[in-house]
């Protein structure tokens, strides 16, 4: 499996299909809201979404970037795990 950058958000594809995605938007104070985050059925319970997830907050790390969590999947992700405070929005 592969993850690729692509126009604000990160493709997650499989033998060249793609099936995941998490979204972002920009804010003007330079902050990547998460709106989106999305895997296919047939591969749910793999932990790919926090494998997303984690694309992005690595992106946010490398350049010195908040994120405010707005799907649901992100916001839970963001409360349950202290490692991600650092690039969290407040």
């Amino acid at each position: 499996m592969e993850i690729k950058e692509e126009n604000k958000r990160f493709a997650l594809y499989d033998e060249g299909n793609e099936i995941g995605e998490i979204t972002w938007q920009e804010t003007p104070d330079n902050v990547l809201e998460v709106d989106h985050t999305f895997v296919d059925s047939n591969y749910r319970g793999q932990k790919l979404a926090q494998k997303l997830l984690e694309a992005v907050v690595e992106k946010a790390r490398r350049e010195d970037r908040k994120i405010m969590p707005v799907c649901s999947f992100a916001v839970k992700a963001f409360k349950e795990n202290p490692d991600y405070d650092d690039v969290l929005a407040r």
